[in-house]
Formats: structure tokens, sequence, C-alpha cells
């Protein structure tokens, strides 16, 4: 479904402390930048959904969720056509959980509860059923385990530059000393700066940014053996020794 914009407001404006949605997006939607009042939860069943803030890009692949907390500006691009389960929730019942965006484990438990609170009415019963499962579901909230899928964006005009284009063209052997001639940086200039401005060292954000260049591709099909070799790597083994020890799983499992 899609909301128009007099339910979409009667959606938020419910009271109800929690309120989830079902919405499918064809492949390639774009949703402008915006923030909401509640902190929310997305659950794709298919598709990838890559979400941007002034600070960095978190991806959300199949199976998996994103937590966004409220006011946070995000804007959200679908790669494949994505059935998503969201939940919104106030922020006041939320005490605990992460105060940036993360993507987050989902168990086969908090799927189904999902897909029933989806099936609720906006305004459910808050004594009855409808109040047990969001109850239920707010504990559970707290039981997700994080998965490393964000990639930090620098301020620096220079360095942002150089990291979107390495986002349009991965390269997993480009080298520090490529980038360093490029931004007519010393060596120890560009490492204290790139570490300031991310968080991680090159290195570490280079692998984070081929796993996020891969992970639409593994979840339309492709070969991990084709994925690996097009972003640079010597042989496939090497790419998943290094998708493995980040995510801790195969790339093949992130397949359909």
């Amino acid at each position: 479904m899609n909301l128009t914009d007099h339910s979409h407001q009667h959606f938020h404006s419910a009271p109800r402390p929690v309120i989830a949605l079902g919405v499918d997006y064809p492949d390639g939607e774009i949703i402008a930048p915006h923030h909401h009042k509640h902190d929310q939860l997305l659950y794709g069943l298919t598709g990838v959904v890559m979400a941007t803030t002034p600070h960095g890009a978190w991806m959300m692949p199949p199976q998996r969720g994103m937590w966004i907390p409220a006011g946070t500006v995000h804007e959200v691009r679908t790669l494949g056509e994505v059935k998503m389960r969201s939940l919104y929730l106030d922020p006041a019942i939320t005490q605990g959980m992460p105060t940036s965006c993360q993507v987050v484990g989902i168990s086969s438990f908090m799927r189904n509860l999902l897909e029933e609170a989806s099936a609720l009415p906006v305004e459910y019963d808050e004594d009855g059923r409808g109040g047990a499962l969001m109850n239920l579901i707010r504990f559970e909230l707290e039981l997700l385990p994080p998965i490393p899928l964000s990639l930090p964006l620098p301020a620096h005009k220079g360095l942002a530059r150089q990291c979107h284009h390495f986002l349009r063209e991965p390269e997993a052997n480009i080298t520090i000393d490529h980038w360093c001639d490029a931004l007519a940086m010393s060596r120890r200039t560009f490492t204290r700066l790139f570490r300031r401005e991310t968080g991680l060292s090159f290195v570490a954000w280079r692998q984070q940014a081929c796993i996020m260049a891969a992970l639409p591709r593994l979840a339309q099909g492709e070969a991990v053996t084709t994925i690996a070799l097009d972003l640079g790597y010597d042989n496939p083994a090497a790419f998943s020794a290094m998708f493995k020890r980040i995510l801790g799983t195969t790339p093949s499992l992130y397949r359909p």
C-alpha cells in the first residue's frame, strides 16, 4: 500500500505509543530527506534499503532491520522491490535504544510480531490483543543485535569527494597513497584526517564500502565470484573472508 497525505497525517497523529505499517516500494524509489517525530524501526522482507543522513549511510539487506531515531533527517532509496514493515514509536518509551541510525538483526520471532502488528488497525485496542502485541514488541526491541552496515561520510570537502567517487567505483585494492596524491596530502596528514572525519581507518572504511557495494548485487542473486572480481579482489575466497570477518557470515547467505 501507499499512503495518501490524509491517511499519512492520520497515521502519525494516532494516539498510540507504537504504530505499525506495511508498505511496498518499487525498485529505485527515492524518498526525499525528511524526519519523524517518532523513533522508527524498518524491516524489509525483500529488497535492499539505503538510508543516508548528513553523517553517513546505512544499508539494510533483506530480512534485516534499521533503527532511525526521532528527528534524524534521512533520505531513503530502495534497491529492488521492497516489502517494508515499519514501526513508529513514541520516544518516551524507547529509552536505552541507539541515539543514531543502526542496522540490526531481526529474529524469526520478531518478524512474526511485525507481520501481526502491521495487520492491526491504527487505533487498536490498547487493553486487548493489539496492545499486548505492541507491548511485547517493545521488549523485543532491546534484544535486536547490531550489524556493522554503516558507512560514515566525512564533512571535509576534498575527502568527501573522494569517498563519493569510491562509492560509485569501489576498488578493494586502492591504496592510501593514491588518495594522498589526489588530495595533495602527506600520508600522515591523510590518515589523521580520515580517522578524525570518519572514526575509521582508511582500510576499515574501504572494506565497509565494498560490502555495501556488494549487498544489493547479492540480494539480486549475482554470483559471489563475479562480485568479488568486479570489486578488485584477487579471488572470491579473499572477499568472502573479509565479508565473514565483518558480518559474521558468508556472502552466499545474503543471496536469495
